[in-house]
């Protein structure tokens, strides 16, 4: 490691022992001790029932347009059968046509499924930014019922993980799941 990197890695950790001092040590603070829990918000995501609804809401629409696509799909499928069985026996000028057909409801169909892929995706956009404005409430409401200072994130080996160890007294997740279902059923 080089001396750049040392100094770096030593300056970090000062500020940060000197910013945990500083919360210590405040007088407000001073009398009651810091709590700090813990969140698995990947487990809170897959637990809760308004996930599950919002998950079949988003199945059952993609399923609908998967339905329009695939029916665009057998009409491709057909035009491309008959222009390849008739395509010695038609003239000239009825090929390129059927051709020109073939060309033309093939573009519209990539079309439609980047629109509905656009569609898809403007959906679970929408339905991620209200599941977090949801949980950050949650979490919210929990930590101050609790009388927590501080919530963090767990993480997961699928995610950042952000705490490496917590002792089971101070995971949340439950709570939450119980408070999230209990709001939003």
């Amino acid at each position: 490691m080089n001396r750049g990197m040392k100094a770096q890695k030593g300056l970090l950790a000062v500020s940060l022992s000197l910013t945990l001092l500083g919360f210590l040590g405040t007088g407000a603070y001073a009398a009651e001790p810091l709590k700090v829990g813990v969140v698995d918000q990947q487990a809170v995501l897959e637990k809760t029932k308004e996930v599950r609804r919002v998950l079949e809401e988003l199945k059952a629409f993609s399923g609908a347009r998967q339905k329009l696509i695939s029916a665009d799909d057998e009409v491709l499928k057909k035009l491309e059968a008959e222009l390849n069985t008739s395509e010695s026996s038609l003239s000239e000028a009825a090929r390129r046509e059927k051709q020109e057909t073939f060309r033309t409801k093939l573009e519209a169909y990539q079309r439609r499924v980047q629109d509905f892929n656009r569609e898809i995706q403007t959906k679970q956009k929408e339905y991620a930014d209200d599941f977090q404005k949801k949980f950050e409430e949650v979490v919210a409401a929990v930590a101050k019922r609790e009388g927590y200072a501080a919530l963090l994130d767990k993480g997961s080996d699928a995610t950042f993980r952000v705490v490496l160890y917590a002792r089971s007294w101070i995971d949340l997740t439950q709570e939450v799941i119980k408070e999230f279902d209990k709001r939003y059923k």
